[in-house]
């Protein structure tokens, strides 16, 4: 009986990883192990980096309604405590636009709590 092998989805595989491969410089792009080890090495990167966005949008978004809220005078965590308790329930990313883009609606959503 013949020996069987499976290059058809073996070539597929490599195929598959040389293609994310393709851009990198020297034998980082064509030869199989070095393409192998820095694309998982990338991949590892971008699910880090993708939760890495989210906290540097979060952490900027409290920057621009804290910045929004000095000029009135009124502090971060006070703000956000009086929202809660007069129940409005706006996330943060909408009060940075508003802060940022609609200055007048956010001074009347401080007006609101204060």
């Amino acid at each position: 009986m013949p020996r069987s092998v499976n290059a058809v989805a073996a070539r597929a595989r490599r195929k598959k990883i040389l293609k994310l491969a393709k851009g990198s410089f020297g034998k980082r792009k064509n030869v199989w192990t070095v393409a192998k080890n820095s694309v998982e090495k990338g991949l590892g990167y971008a699910y880090v980096g993708r939760k890495t966005k989210k906290r540097d949008y979060r952490s900027l978004w409290i920057a621009r309604i804290n910045a929004a809220l000095r000029l009135e005078g009124m502090s971060y965590s006070k703000f956000m405590g009086a929202l809660k308790k007069h129940n409005i329930e706006l996330d943060k990313k909408t009060l940075a636009h508003l802060a940022m883009n609609n200055p007048v609606a956010f001074s009347e959503v401080i007006s609101k709590v204060k």
